[in-house]
């Protein structure tokens, strides 16, 4: 009986180190999942981004537009401040 002490003491320390083994295999499964879940959400993060300076750079044409139309009205009734137009 002595004999099987220690074999059955061996056997039980290898079944809880399988199920610890298992048991964070489980762990590892869901954390990629989890991390999955995050590069997703990054991913629609970023394209959301994208598009905000796409409309960020398409308002910033529209003002530079809006800034320059005084100029030309300016122009065209030679409003402008400086020699006549005749002299230009």
């Amino acid at each position: 009986m002595m004999a099987e002490e220690p074999e059955n003491l061996t056997l039980h320390r290898l079944r809880r180190i399988a199920a610890d083994v298992a048991e964070t295999g489980q762990d590892v499964r869901d954390l990629k999942e989890r991390v999955s879940a995050v590069e997703a959400g990054l991913n629609a993060v970023r394209r959301d981004l994208v598009t905000l300076a796409e409309a960020d750079a398409r308002l910033q044409v529209a003002i530079d537009r809006q800034g320059e139309r005084p100029s030309r009205i300016e122009r065209r009734l030679d409003l402008n401040e400086g020699p006549p137009a005749a002299a230009r």
